[in-house]
């Protein structure tokens, strides 16, 4: 079990750092191969795994996990839809004015399930095209972390702004590109994660109005009443749960973000 996790945590980690579109433009033409050298990184991961002529001990391979597992998490989810789904929950539930209902872990389980869903068409993709004909000895793994790399960039680039690729291409001076299939995912990584942060915020904008407006109209009653003491939160909060449910809110929020990664 621990020779396993570690080959699929080197691939993982060795597809996210070096599937790079560019690299083959970049790099020279490779030299002709030499006679039973095969694949670099199938003979790293043979090593890590035990299969080669002196595998890692035991407690390398540990540490290795343990290294990859610390950082892996971080790398998947700025690379998917998880941030702005987390992001927009957060805002829904500062909005109602709950502060741990729901809890976070039902809002990090929430974002994480309905991230799976979204990347389903994107991961079943990269399991046809990359793992799959890998797993047959059909391909490399070179040239699986490449294939797969594509399928994934393909996906944050849809969901990146221009200004926000032209803006860390010109602070990397890597640019311009000829074709957005050439943008590095030195340069898309922190652009798409930019982006996502800005359409986040503008979803929570749109989902705050509502309640903010539910709020006034509470703060003006009470007022008008003389009700000086009393505070609008505690009054307007079952109104606003109540307008939610009304809505369908939890079906709504949920369908909105999912259709928001159509493109």
């Amino acid at each position: 079990m621990v020779q396993t996790l570690a080959v699929l945590a080197a691939a993982v980690l060795v597809a996210l750092l070096f599937a790079d579109p560019a690299i083959a433009q970049t790099v020279a033409p490779p030299a002709a191969p030499v006679p039973n050298a095969g694949d670099a990184i199938d003979r790293a991961l043979g090593d890590l795994g035990g299969n080669g002529e002196a595998p890692l001990a035991l407690s390398l391979q540990v540490l290795i996990i343990m290294g990859l597992l610390s950082v892996l998490p971080g790398i998947l989810l700025m690379m998917t839809s998880f941030t702005r789904i987390i992001i927009v929950l957060s805002v829904l539930r500062q909005a109602l004015g709950l502060q741990q209902t729901p809890p976070n872990q039902v809002l990090i389980g929430l974002s994480l399930f309905l991230s799976f869903f979204i990347m389903a068409p994107t991961i079943s993709q990269i399991n046809t095209q990359a793992i799959q004909p890998y797993a047959a000895g059909q391909m490399g793994a070179t040239q699986m972390i490449e294939v797969g790399g594509q399928s994934l960039h393909a996906f944050m680039l849809k969901q990146t702004r221009k200004k926000d690729i032209t803006m860390f291409s010109d602070i990397a001076k890597t640019g311009p590109y000829a074709t957005p299939q050439d943008v590095p995912f030195s340069v898309l990584l922190p652009a798409f994660v930019t982006s996502e942060l800005k359409t986040a915020f503008q979803i929570g904008f749109l989902i705050f109005l509502p309640f903010i407006i539910i709020d006034l109209v509470v703060a003006t009653v009470l007022m008008s009443l003389g009700m000086m003491m009393l505070s609008p939160t505690i009054i307007s909060l079952p109104f606003k749960l109540l307008l939610f449910v009304l809505v369908d809110g939890w079906a709504l929020t949920m369908g909105s973000l999912a259709n928001s990664f159509v493109s």
